[in-house]
Formats: structure tokens, sequence, C-alpha cells
């Protein structure tokens, strides 16, 4: 079945959904009254639509240069053949409204022991796209970096992979994308999970079941989606058996502010826009109008811009967001100067500073407003760590929708590995830090949790330090490049814009599965 059908059966279990109950009576004969809550978490075609059976030694063949360095650090060698699927499923919007989503199963197979039987599930959630049809099941047609990590490093391993595409992508109905909303995000990895283990058992019966052990991991907005969600199972009394978030914004409310407050990410025009209509779309009180947040030239098209058909290079030649302008350079009061790029810390300056300039996303006005409201009401890690926790008397709107999905409240009871890159330009160390030191507060002396810094050099002994030596030999081969194709600064600049994507996260990945394995 291709996309098209799929959509079209989507779209017709939609209208079943919302017209559950009949017209205007309901099933107890009265009118007028609100529609029973939608079915979530039910599988749309069982079994579900086949993609592809990737052999084992193809695996290998989509990955990039660092992944497979990652994979020859940890001497991995694909065991199973990877057979692939397209799950539909029903979930909710941010909103709660009732919508459709897709995503991947991703089954083992071969006749090694390891790809039968009874095998362990890891539940992923992906990176930040921008790209409508993204299809995380499509491991050869798009440019899919993660999908093609997780077939060769999990499934080859005898892992079933469930990774929804999140709603907002692929064949979802929703006309956007609920982006850092812990609540959605967390149900939506739930739904998946539960649409996948009705899927398992109607498969071919040579392939593996589920035998009970939940594995959850993701990478920038990923990481939030897989702590939120192991809080949200957590919390429900279902189990889990360990979790890695990687890279991830948990302290949401920390990182806009430390973002407000000068230190703008790499790639921020495009994940602010993300998180903005987004929390507009689910609360309805970000602002009135989009200018009231949005520079006028932006403003007009900017609720509907993302997620797109059209690629990234596409949508900054056509003028609908700044590359990486998210500021004016011109302080919003002469208080915040210091701000107007931050300084601090000196390795991620030059990427500050490429966040003001002309034609910015954000207006002077909001900033202000934001500033003055973050210095008035001052959020518990950042600038200074004093409780640890997000403001609770923000005035702010946005601010007040960060610290409702803000993760700095819970301490997990199953093991955690939290994996990140202290020079990480785009998702800041900081949440992983804030993170820990809420958790060492919260529950002292709590042996649940372990943090690697991929980045902080070769550890000393251990099953990560090859992992730790071999991202450090990848940095310096990508710096190497960019000299030898003529770059003047070291090649520091080449090193920062592949740091997040293409650097950490393979090499995290392959922490995790050590992690995972050791379970």
């Amino acid at each position: 079945m291709d996309t098209v059908s799929r959509k079209l059966i989507c779209a017709s279990t939609l209208l079943a959904l919302a017209s559950c109950g009949g017209g205007g009576n309901s099933g107890n004969g009265s009118s007028g009254g609100p529609p029973p809550p939608p079915v979530h978490g039910t599988l749309l075609q069982n079994p579900p639509h086949f993609v592809a059976l990737v052999s084992a030694p193809n695996l290998l063949l989509n990955l990039g240069s660092t992944s497979l360095q990652a994979l020859a650090a940890l001497s991995v060698t694909p065991v199973c053949d990877a057979a692939i699927f397209h799950l539909d499923y029903t979930t909710l919007g941010g909103a709660g409204e009732a919508t459709v989503s897709g995503g991947a199963l991703m089954v083992p197979a071969g006749t090694d022991p390891r790809c039968h039987g009874a095998r362990p599930i890891v539940l992923y959630a992906h990176g930040t796209s921008t790209d409508r049809n993204f299809d995380i099941s499509n491991l050869v047609v798009q440019k899919n970096a993660e999908g093609a990590v997780l077939a060769a490093l999990f499934v080859s391993q005898g892992y079933i992979v469930v990774a929804p595409n999140y709603a907002g992508y692929d064949t979802s109905t929703l006309p956007y994308h609920p982006f850092i909303n812990a609540k959605q995000q967390s149900g939506e990895m739930i739904d998946a999970l539960s649409a996948a283990r009705i899927a398992l058992p109607a498969m071919q019966t040579t392939l593996p079941s589920d035998n009970g052990q939940l594995f959850i991991t993701g990478y920038s907005e990923g990481g939030f989606v897989a702590m939120a969600t192991h809080r949200a199972m957590q919390l429900a009394g279902m189990s889990v058996t360990a979790s890695a978030p990687m890279s991830g914004p948990y302290a949401i409310a920390a990182f806009d502010d430390a973002v407000y407050g000068g230190e703008v990410n790499g790639g921020a025009p495009i994940s602010a826009t993300l998180q903005i209509t987004g929390y507009q779309k689910a609360y309805g009180d970000i602002y009135s109008v989009p200018t009231d947040v949005f520079s006028p030239q932006y403003a007009g098209a900017i609720e509907t811009l993302l997620p797109s058909t059209n690629t990234r290079s596409e949508i900054y030649a056509a003028g609908k967001l700044p590359q990486d302008a998210l500021f004016d350079p011109t302080p919003p009061a002469p208080q915040f100067g210091p701000l107007t790029p931050a300084t601090s810390p000196a390795n991620l300056a030059v990427v500050f500073a490429l966040g003001f300039g002309p034609d910015n996303l954000i207006s002077n006005s909001y900033r202000l407003q934001y500033l003055l409201d973050a210095q008035a009401n001052p959020d518990g890690g950042w600038p200074n760590v004093t409780t640890g926790v997000p403001s609770t008397t923000a005035a702010v709107a946005l601010r007040q929708a960060a610290a409702k999905n803000d993760l700095r409240n819970w301490v997990p009871t199953a093991p955690v590995l939290l994996c990140g890159g202290n020079s990480d330009p785009q998702v800041f160390w900081l949440n992983t830090q804030l993170m820990q030191s809420y958790w060492s507060k919260s529950s002292p002396g709590t042996t649940s949790y372990r943090v690697l810094d991929i980045d902080a050099g070769a550890l000393t002994g251990g099953p990560d330090s090859s992992l730790t030596t071999a991202f450090a030999l990848a940095k310096a081969a990508v710096a190497a490049d960019a000299i030898s194709n003529g770059a003047t600064d070291g090649g520091a600049a080449a090193v920062l814009e592949s740091y997040h994507a293409e650097l950490v996260a393979p090499f995290c990945a392959g922490a995790v599965e050590l992690f995972f394995s050791g379970q």
C-alpha cells in the first residue's frame, strides 16, 4: 500500500473517530453533549505495511562515515537482517484533538538465536525534522541517518525497534507538530508502542515476539521525548527496563531563558518557530496575533510554515525564515546590552553571535517582555542554579508553557543514561547538567542514573572509553578536512556545524547500545 492510500485510510479513520456517538445524539440519548474521548493507540492496518527487508551486510551501506566509526569503535558486526514495517495508528494532538500518525516497526530476522524468539523492544524518538514527509521507516530514499543507525546498531543486534514519525509528519493528519510538548509526545510514544504490540502477534511466526523488556531512547528533540516518556510511564505504573535520553532540551524553561538571554543556539529560528507555533496550537495563549512575537515580515505565514514540503535551504532562500538571526542586534533596552549577544561560555560565543542580525525572527519588543519577566521571575537553573526548578510565577505565556513542559520534576526509578557533548552548539550541555543537579538534590545518593559526556576525552576503563576516544578522532578528522578545504579557523566552524547531528548522535547511540546490553 502506498503513502497516498495510507493517508486515505488515516483520514477516513479520523472522520470515524470524530463522528463517534453519531450526529447530534449521543448513545445515552442526550443531545449537544461532548463526544466520547477518541480511542488512541489503535493500530489502523494489521498486519502493518511491509516496507523492506535489509540484509545484515547491507545495513552498513546507509551509514555515514562517523556512524561507521562509532560502530567500528564498538566492534559491532550486524548479525540480524532488518524487516522494516510502517505503522499507522491513532493518537492525540497537542490540544487533545483526535488524529492519526505513522512510524516504523523494525524487526530482526535471521537464523541466529538473537534474531528470533522473544526479544526486547527499543522505543525510539527521533530528532527535529522540518520535512513534512519525514518517514523513519524509509531507510533508502530519504536522507535518514537516524533510521539507518537504529537498524544497524539495534535491530542487527536483536532488538525490536518502534519509532514514531510524530504527529504532523508523514501520514499524520495533524496540520502542525506539537514540538517539545511533554504530554502529547510521551502519549504518542505510548500509542506507537501499543500499536506495535498489537501488530507483533499478527506478523509472521518466524519473526520475534516481545519479551517484555522495554528500553526508551531518542536524540535531540527525541532526547526530550524519551525522558518525558519514561516519566509518563513511571507515573502510570508501566514497566520500563531502562532509558537513555541523548542531547535533549530536558530543562526547556532554563534553555529558553538562556537563548533569550543572548546564548542563541545554532538553528534557533527553526526550533523557535516549531516551539512557539506548537505551543500556540496546544494552549492558545502564547500570542493574540503572530506579530505579538514575530517580526512582521515572517508573521503572516509563520503558523503553517513548519513542518514543510520545502527544504530548509528553500525556506531560507524564499525569505520565510532567517537562517541564524533570531534577534535584533540592537539591545531591546540598555541594561540588556551585555546579552546582545552573550560572550560566555567563550567556546560557543561565535554561535551566539550568529543569532543576532538584520531580518531577525523575534521582534525586539517581545524579547524585551521576555527578558523583563525572566529578570522578575527567574528560573532556578539559569543564569544561576538556585532551586534548580523552573519559575512558577512567570508572566509571559511562552515561559509558562516552557515551565509546564520542563522535566525537572521527577526522579527515575529505573536505570537512566544521559549522553551528550559539552560543546554542543544546538542543545546546550546545560540541560544535562540541570537534570543531574535536580536528581542529585531530590534524591541524594541515588544510583539510578549515570551521565556520559562523549566529548570529555577517553574515560578511565569501562566500555565507553573506546567510544570517547573514537569521537575525539572523528572530531579531529572533521577539522582536518575543513582545513584541507581552505578553512582559516582551524576547522572549528566545520566541527560546530557537524557536532550535534553528525558527530555526537552516532557515538552516543553506540554508548546507549552498550548501556542497554548491560541491563
